[in-house]
């Protein structure tokens, strides 16, 4: 009997020392298990971290193109030595060059020569709602992106004289009419007089008259037509710009006129023509 118990002792205490090998074996793995899911925690955590800024490299690398796209279609391009136009201004006056004759749209070569045809096209359809074209002492003449409006003298003043003359009134108005409908131009105003010497007590000389006609029809725009003084500029260029010989009555008439200037901004020019469509 005592035999028995003393096996049935050191049964169990084999079976004891077996379960604690198991326990401290299963302790162990779990030990590894823990660190090893720590481990990949960590891991996890480094990748989030690693993603997030990846992500935000990618958000300002898009950010940066968006920004580039938006900057080079306001980016200058040089037309020539004409103007300086916007991928902006361009994409405008391709819609505008829908417009033009077609035989004339394909002589264009050039950006410069689309240009100078959207521009003439634009100003034209001004020029043919005010009936400026109507009088046979006003000759109008639209050279690439400039407009030249030329009036005789004898509809603005009297002769030897600065002052505009009440008989100019019709003219201006047409004159203002079309400078007022376009926000983007500027205007220069030119003088001009025949090769005849003059002096008087407040006109030194031909420079003196041509500057003096000159200011004096920017003033008449400016307070009877609200034309902005901003946009208009008062230049005299004696008899040193001629269109003829000053070799007869006629051709002095010729010489004798006030010349107007049209100069749009071109990418303000297109940029209100394209709102307006």
């Amino acid at each position: 009997m005592r035999k028995i118990s003393i096996g049935v002792i050191a049964l169990m205490l084999m079976a004891s020392c077996v379960s604690k090998k198991k326990y401290v074996a299963l302790e162990h793995e779990n030990g590894e298990i823990k660190s090893q899911l720590t481990k990949t925690t960590v891991e996890k955590e480094e990748l989030e971290a690693k993603f997030s800024e990846i992500q935000a490299r990618v958000d300002a690398y898009n950010s940066k193109i968006n920004s580039l796209t938006e900057e080079n279609d306001s980016k200058l391009v040089a037309v020539g030595d004409v103007a300086v136009i916007s991928n902006d201004t361009k994409k405008s006056m391709r819609e505008t060059l829908k417009h033009v004759d077609p035989a004339k749209l394909s002589e264009a070569k050039t950006l410069k020569d689309s240009m100078n045809l959207a521009v003439s096209y634009n100003l034209q359809k001004s020029l043919d709602s005010s009936s400026l074209n109507e009088d046979e002492d006003i000759a109008i003449d639209i050279n690439e992106t400039v407009v030249m409006i030329s009036i005789s003298d004898k509809m603005l003043f009297n002769t030897a004289s600065y002052r505009v003359s009440s008989k100019a009134n019709g003219i201006l108005q047409k004159l203002a009419d079309v400078i007022n409908s376009e926000p983007s131009i500027e205007v220069m105003v030119e003088g001009h007089t025949d090769s005849r010497s003059i002096s008087t007590v407040n006109i030194k000389d031909n420079w003196d008259l041509s500057v003096l006609r000159a200011t004096s029809v920017v003033r008449k725009l400016q307070d009877d037509y609200n034309v902005a003084p901003e946009k208009m500029i008062a230049a005299g260029r004696s008899s040193y710009h001629p269109l003829a010989e000053n070799d007869s009555n006629e051709n002095r008439a010729k010489n004798r006129r006030t010349r107007i200037v049209i100069l749009p901004n071109i990418n303000k020019f297109f940029a209100l023509m394209s709102s307006n469509e």
